[in-house]
C-alpha cells in the first residue's frame, strides 16, 4: 500500500508555481528521500503533503484519504525553527508541545502523554537535558529536541526537512537510527536531502528538478543520467571519488 498519492499535482508558493506537474507513488512504512538541487521544490513537496500550501493542480492523497482528513497523522519538523529569546523554555516542555498538538483546548495531559513524551527523549538521547533551557543547547542538541518533539506527536508519517544537515556526528547519528527505526513502528518517513549517500540508505527516492523527474528505488532514481539531469550537469565520470557513483553489487 502506498502512504501518499499524487497524480499531476503542482503547487503554489509565493504566488507562483514552485512544484510543476508531477505524479508519483511513497511506500507505506518506508523511508522516502527527496533529493534534488536548491530550489527544486523538495521543501515545497513536504509543505503540500502537510496540508501547509495549496495545490494549483492535482490529486493529493495519503492514505487513500483527503489531506486534510489525515492531517492530524502528519508530524512535521521544519528545518528552521525560530526560538523566542524572551519566553524560554525547557527542553521537556519542548518535546510536550508534540502532544498537545492535536489536542482540543480543554483536553488535559495524560499520564500516557508522559510517557510518549519520556520514550521521545529517550530515543534521541535527551533525557539528561529535561530541565536545560532550549537556549543553552548546542545546534545537534536542539535538533534532537525538536526530532523528538516530531514523534512525540501523533503520527503515521513524520516529514522532516534536511535532518541531519550540519549536525555533529554523535547527533546524526542518533537522529539517523530514529529515522531507520520508525518504519518498524509503523511509520512512513519522508525527509529531504542533499546526501547522495542518504538518499542512497532510503528504501525508495524522489529526485526533483523543479519538478518530480524520477521515483523508485535509489538504484533506479539515482543514475549518472538522471543525476545529470537534474543537476544540469555536461558530464559526471563515475569513478571510485565520484559522489553519484554506485557499486555494481550494492543492494
Amino acid at each position: 500500500m502506498n502512504a501518499v498519492v499524487a497524480h499531476e499535482i503542482s503547487v503554489i508558493r509565493d504566488g507562483r508555481i514552485a512544484l510543476g506537474k508531477s505524479s508519483f507513488s511513497i511506500p507505506q512504512n518506508k523511508i522516502t528521500a527527496l533529493i534534488g538541487p536548491n530550489g527544486s521544490g523538495k521543501s515545497t513537496l513536504l509543505h503540500a503533503i502537510a496540508d501547509l500550501l495549496p495545490l494549483a493542480s492535482g490529486e493529493l492523497t495519503i492514505l487513500n484519504q483527503s489531506v486534510a482528513a489525515m492531517k492530524s497523522q502528519i508530524s512535521y519538523v521544519f528545518q528552521h525553527q525560530v526560538l523566542s529569546q524572551q519566553a524560554p523554555m525547557t527542553v521537556q516542555r519542548m518535546v510536550e508541545i508534540g502532544r498537545w498538538a492535536n489536542k482540543r483546548p480543554w483536553d488535559r495531559f495524560t499520564k500516557e502523554d508522559s510517557s510518549i513524551v519520556l520514550e521521545a527523549m529517550n530515543r534521541l538521547n535527551i533525557t539528561d537535558l529535561a530541565e536545560r533551557q532550549i537556549t543553552q543547547l548546542s545546534g545537534g542538541q536542539l535538533q534532537r529536541v525538536f526530532v523528538a518533539q516530531g514523534v512525540a506527536a501523533t503520527h503515521s508519517i513524520l516529514l522532516l526537512d534536511e535532518p541531519l544537515t550540519g549536525l555533529d556526528v554523535t547527533s546524526a547519528q542518533i537522529i539517523d537510527g530514529l529515522i531507520h527505526e520508525e518504519p518498524t513502528r509503523g511509520c512512513t518517513v519522508v525527509l529531504t536531502t542533499h546526501d547522495i549517500d542518504e538518499a542512497r540508505a532510503a528504501d525508495h527516492v524522489l529526485l526533483l528538478s523543479g519538478s518530480v523527474i524520477a521515483s523508485g528505488h535509489p538504484r533506479d532514481v539515482l543514475t549518472k543520467e538522471n543525476l545529470e539531469n537534474a543537476y544540469r550537469l555536461k558530464s559526471m565520470h563515475a569513478t571510485t571519488t565520484d559522489p553519484f557513483h554506485f557499486e555494481t553489487d550494492q543492494h
